[in-house]
């Protein structure tokens, strides 16, 4: 079966688009790779972007359709799940750039370690490492 889809960007809708750039520049440990009114991303791999939309934006395409996304916030609907060679090392690099934790890391059942913590908007992110 052959796949058409070429690329990958997960939008995260962000209440303070500065606040979250800043958070995820340190998370990341790198710069955005695209700054534009409306939009910031990052390149997270040569297949997947992470972009960062003003939840005000998004909403005058999705209203009234759709909730407005700032009626959302913090209500985990998603995750961001990275694969990481130091689950424990990433987890406290994410709490020291203003994450809150949710789970510490810890042996889950489907064989990953893994901690999760939360962005500034609520949105939850998952460090995970194969058990050895």
């Amino acid at each position: 079966m052959v796949s058409y889809i070429l690329n990958t960007e997960v939008i995260l809708y962000v209440h303070d688009e500065k606040l979250s750039a800043q958070f995820y520049t340190k998370l990341l440990r790198s710069q955005p790779d695209m700054i534009a009114p409306g939009m910031i991303e990052f390149n997270i791999s040569n297949s997947l972007k992470l972009g960062l939309m003003p939840s005000i934006g998004i909403a005058k395409i999705i209203t009234p359709l759709l909730p407005h996304p700032d009626e959302a916030t913090g209500i985990p609907r998603c995750e961001l799940y990275f694969i990481v060679a130091d689950v424990d090392l990433e987890m406290n690099h994410a709490v020291n750039c203003g994450a809150k934790l949710v789970s510490e890391s810890a042996d889950r059942n489907w064989g990953d370690k893994v901690g999760y913590i939360a962005d500034p908007d609520g949105h939850v992110i998952a460090f995970a490492q194969k058990i050895v």
